[in-house]
């Protein structure tokens, strides 16, 4: 709720008042709970209150049992709590029982994520994405969700699709639905166009992936700073998803070597894959990429958690099997007995302090411009090919010959690949 002054100028914006529900049925919670918190407190929400329960099995009408509904309903009274956030997911049946009960909106974890991307996504792109992925998560629960789909006006839950009075009609959602994929796939097609010139230019794209938090914008900042880019920097924050589009800067470390770096969003656990499914266009950056950094938050003691939700989602997007560095960020905070033993593929650094940049820098150095020493014998008539290789590699020796012109040169494995066609044995 707005607060506005005489002269209509806002003053401060009231954060809604939620208390927060778990259901632990084998699991410890804990953590989750946590985290739950967290996004709550990203969306700007204030938590006056949380309660867990423990139940064999969930509940089909409600989720938790029927005393827990009642002792939040006493909760939400005395407290006055103007919201009420469920860890779990849940159906349109109990989302309506429940609002039903407490006398208050209740959301659960995907809708808040959900609420988070569409406060926080900037471009166009962005924006169609999440709404296409809140449309996907409401369409299962239209039966039970009708009041909650004709409610206006802002607040947590209500953004996106809830402000366009998306009427309950099935066939209305689903003609929207296909209007968004229809102009993601433009989308789509002119990054493809883009990649492909960025291909022809021969520079290597690195993509920082990890968990929300783990520092991926701090890290891009500090390479920024390093080559006195800083008024290039990106929006650093320390919040869950902080960052949501995706953003890509030109790193020159040298004047002999230059990548693309590029930030992404963060994953967190329990990602809706409606989510997942919406942003698999932008990720793509991740899947073609040369090399993957796992930025790692090394303060965090459950950080082999963070590492295993990354790697699911990398394997869900297609990219569980990209060569990556695994890079422990914060060591400044870190303990020492929170920092795994150092190993081939892992850098520690601080984005903080500039700790461990520069080993980190020779790492990808090494990685995406690794070099061989390879013979090429190029007909006369493919001229290009000549001066490709004396603009992008470094020419050790040239003979012309009667086949064509010989070269050899130290190329990029890339390159290499490219080339394959004019190798020759020497």
């Amino acid at each position: 709720m707005l607060r506005f002054s005489e002269d209509n100028q806002v003053l401060e914006e009231e954060r809604p008042r939620a208390i927060l529900v778990g259901l632990a049925l084998s699991e410890d919670i804990t953590y989750s709970m946590e985290e739950l918190r967290g996004l709550a407190g990203a969306a700007c929400v204030e938590v006056i209150g949380e309660t867990i329960q423990s139940l064999p099995r969930p509940n089909t009408a409600t989720l938790i049992g029927k005393g827990k509904v009642e002792e939040i309903t006493e909760l939400v009274d005395s407290m006055e709590a103007d919201l009420v956030i469920f860890n779990d997911e849940l159906t349109g049946m109990q989302l309506r029982n429940l609002e039903e009960a407490f006398g208050v909106k209740v959301i659960d974890r995907t809708i808040l994520i959900l609420d988070i991307f569409a406060a926080r996504a900037e471009t166009a792109e962005g924006k169609l994405q999440v709404e296409l992925a809140q449309l996907a998560y409401r369409m299962p629960r239209l039966t039970g969700m009708g009041k909650a789909l004709s409610r206006l006006g802002g607040g947590i839950g209500t953004r996106g699709p809830g402000e366009k009075k998306l009427e309950t009609d099935r066939r209305h959602i689903e003609r929207r639905m296909d209007d968004i994929r229809a102009e993601l796939a433009k989308v789509k097609k002119n990054r493809r166009v883009q990649r492909s010139r960025r291909t022809r230019s021969g520079i290597p794209v690195v993509a920082l992936v990890g968990y929300t938090n783990s520092g991926k914008s701090a890290l891009m900042n500090r390479f920024l700073s390093q080559v006195d880019k800083e008024e290039k920097t990106v929006r650093e924050k320390d919040m869950l998803f902080a960052t949501l589009d995706t953003q890509q800067r030109s790193i020159r470390p040298d004047a002999n070597h230059e990548f693309i770096l590029v930030d992404t969003v963060g994953f967190v656990s329990r990602l809706p894959h409606s989510l997942v499914d919406a942003f698999k266009a932008t990720l793509e950056e991740v899947t073609e990429a040369d090399l993957l950094l796992h930025v790692v938050d090394a303060s965090f003691q459950d950080n082999d958690m963070q590492i295993a939700v990354t790697n699911k989602v990398l394997g869900e997007i297609g990219a569980g099997g990209k060569e990556k560095v695994m890079v422990f960020n914060k060591i400044d905070i870190a303990p020492q007995m929170q920092v795994p033993s150092p190993g081939t593929t892992n850098c520690f650094v601080s984005a903080r302090t500039g700790e461990g940049m520069d080993e980190l820098l020779a790492v990808i150095i090494d990685r995406v411009f690794a070099t061989s020493v390879c013979s090429y014998l190029i007909p006369y008539d493919k001229g290009s090919v000549v001066a490709y290789l004396n603009e992008k590699a470094r020419v050790l020796d040239t003979e012309y010959r009667a086949e064509g012109t010989f070269l050899k040169a130290e190329v990029s494995g890339e390159d290499q690949g490219r080339l394959k066609e004019y190798e020759v044995e020497e």
